[in-house]
């Protein structure tokens, strides 16, 4: 049986960990299950690094990944440290599978996406949340490219359908001093929160709104069900976009299921052929997830759901909804306003 080596580079303490945790358990899942089968022929062996949350960890350890047999690596949580190993997956050949949500407005030639990009999360959230709430949005964010970018198409979001912008505030990562802002929210009422913080900075906020009763709708595109234990009752009525939310049987968040779904995907064609470069293995035929060619995402249902009782309940569902990564096409949740007519006197 041929043996082939995996990368598995997530982060088990800091603090996203949870986050990483639901990621590096879907994807040992689906290790697991691969080499239990037979029908592979092949058995998947990880190598694992843990960078502990520190972004410069994660170039030098993604180094040590490859130089140890492995050309391909799941793994990574944030965008910055996705952002920091290109070069090293450029030098040394390596492919990431990524299996978070992220901003969109990338499309390496070294990366795969399996989780959301903005038109499959940020997008239909705001169009499902503007006739329901409103059009006036305050918007927070962790200090980095996450915040920044899913800020800055939110505004032009709420810009297109003639909403506000009544603030755009940002902590440091890791940051729990939420005060001023939830001080802000009270002051200046919104008719609903984009919460693009993440991690226990995301904790603290939710928390905090709940203990001051500020009854605002609360919108995120990253909170799931691996993080509702640290969130407790401060979580009720969250509002969250991503391609899956747990019903019964099934991974636990979308993060343990777009893991364990590259862990797959990747399986079934390097038992194939095991030498194949990325263009080939994404041309391969197979019946799970949908690979654009050309930008590397996945072609992924859109879910939005709503924490009732300690569990989200979905509220509306899109299936099978294209990537479009540099929104650059004008589809459903994208509407051109309506062009004024010119009347002659």
């Amino acid at each position: 049986m041929r043996r082939i080596q995996l990368g598995l580079l997530f982060s088990r303490s800091g603090s996203y960990r949870l986050i990483s945790e639901a990621c590096r358990l879907g994807a040992l899942r689906g290790i697991e299950e691969v080499n239990a089968d037979p029908a592979f022929g092949l058995s998947l062996v990880p190598v694992e690094r843990d960078p502990g949350g520190e972004v410069d960890a994660y170039p030098p350890l993604c180094a040590e990944i490859l130089a140890a047999g492995a050309q391909h690596v799941v793994g990574c949580v944030t965008s910055w440290s996705r952002k920091e190993i290109i070069p090293t997956l450029e030098r040394m050949g390596g492919i990431l599978w990524y299996p978070c949500p992220y901003e969109g407005f990338e499309a390496s030639s070294q990366v795969v996406y399996t989780h959301a990009c903005p038109n499959q999360h940020l997008v239909p959230l705001l169009r499902w949340a503007f006739p329901r709430f409103g059009r006036r949005g305050f918007l927070t964010g962790s200090n980095y490219i996450w915040g920044w970018e899913m800020n800055r198409v939110a505004r032009d979001i709420i810009g297109e359908a003639d909403g506000d912008v009544l603030a755009e505030r940002y902590l440091a990562m890791g940051d729990t001093d939420v005060s001023r802002m939830v001080a802000e929210i009270r002051t200046t009422r919104p008719d609903f929160v984009l919460n693009n913080l993440i991690g226990a900075s995301s904790y603290a906020f939710l928390d905090a709104m709940a203990r001051e009763n500020l009854r605002v709708p609360i919108l995120s595109c990253n909170l799931t069900e691996c993080e509702l234990p640290a969130l407790g009752e401060a979580a009720e009525d969250l509002i969250s976009a991503g391609p899956y939310f747990r019903d019964g049987e099934g991974p636990g968040s979308s993060f343990e299921a777009a893991a364990h779904a590259a862990v797959w995907f990747l399986a079934r064609r390097l038992a194939c052929d095991p030498e194949a470069p990325l263009d080939r293995l994404l041309s391969l035929p197979g019946d799970d997830l949908a690979i654009d060619p050309t930008t590397h995402h996945a072609t992924l249902p859109v879910v939005i759901a709503q924490v009732e009782g300690e569990a989200f309940r979905v509220r509306e569902r899109w299936d099978a909804v294209p990537p479009d990564p540099y929104l650059a096409r004008r589809d459903r949740f994208m509407r051109p306003r309506p062009q004024l007519a010119v009347v002659a006197p």
